[in-house]
């Protein structure tokens, strides 16, 4: 239980992140911010707290550790090589930095990572089970479309910010389109790697909770997309948004209220 109050504690500290920003945006009032390190904090303890209830410290941490570490690489070689998502390279917003790469990208990763991957099985709940190869593979697609779906919207706005420099520019609002290959290659190996481990440790997280503890990643998910729906800089994105992130959140809200069952078939 002591874990469930500190899920909470984060998700309300995430909730009032959005609705700060969104009340400065109406009034134009100095509200306070968290800023991109400190909101990134927040959310990726968000994600480990509430994974850690779900499925358990090991997997939980397992899951954490493979996420930090394959995107790491994958980052690391992006921008020492330019192959994986085109040439670019990070600025000094984001904190300190490991090789290339600020320290906070790995966290940024996971607190996403974790939230798609549930959007996604509640998606697919009913279909293949999570324990079969092709029910974690089929996960595994889902859940990086899903992230995806996020950096389609994102991504443009953060580099315009100066968090980040596309070197050569791109088709794609300054981004190049190799980006969100890079993305799906990134997550999908997360996903996979990590399901794979699922399957050789032993026993099975008891997934049953009450419904709308359950459905916070989803709807932390669906705060993420109605942020870029309604405050995105560049007003284009809205309409990706609306119809990309936005719509994979409404269904999965949707999902959740009218599950005859308070459980998720997890590995």
């Amino acid at each position: 239980m002591m874990n469930r109050r500190i899920t909470w504690a984060f998700f309300t500290l995430v909730f009032a992140r959005y609705v700060l920003q969104w009340a400065r945006l109406a009034t134009g009032w100095p509200l306070p911010s968290f800023g991109n390190i400190g909101f990134t904090l927040v959310f990726a303890g968000f994600s480990l707290a509430h994974a850690i209830d779900l499925l358990g410290w090991r997997r939980a941490m397992t899951f954490f550790g493979l996420s930090a570490l394959i995107s790491w690489c994958f980052e690391e070689a992006g921008v020492t090589t330019g192959l994986v998502y085109g040439a670019y390279h990070y600025g000094d917003k984001l904190g300190p930095k490991l090789g290339a790469v600020p320290v906070i990208i790995p966290l940024a990763w996971f607190m996403m990572i974790y939230c798609a991957w549930i959007v996604a099985h509640v998606l697919l709940d009913g279909t293949s089970s999570a324990r079969s190869w092709v029910g974690m593979a089929g996960r595994a697609v889902v859940a990086a479309m899903a992230i995806t779906a996020w950096d389609v919207v994102m991504d443009p706005g953060m580099a315009r910010a100066g968090n980040w420099t596309w070197e050569d520019g791109g088709s794609y609002f300054g981004v190049p389109v190799q980006n969100y290959i890079g993305w799906v290659l990134t997550t999908l190996s997360i996903y996979l790697c990590s399901g794979v481990v699922f399957r050789v440790l032993a026993g099975r997280p008891e997934t049953t909770r009450p419904r709308l503890y359950l459905a916070l990643p989803g709807i932390a998910y669906g705060l993420v997309a109605a942020d870029h729906l309604f405050s995105n800089a560049v007003p284009e994105l809205r309409v990706v948004d609306a119809f990309g992130i936005s719509l994979i959140a409404l269904i999965a809200l949707l999902r959740l209220t009218s599950m005859p069952r308070l459980a998720l078939d997890l590995p």
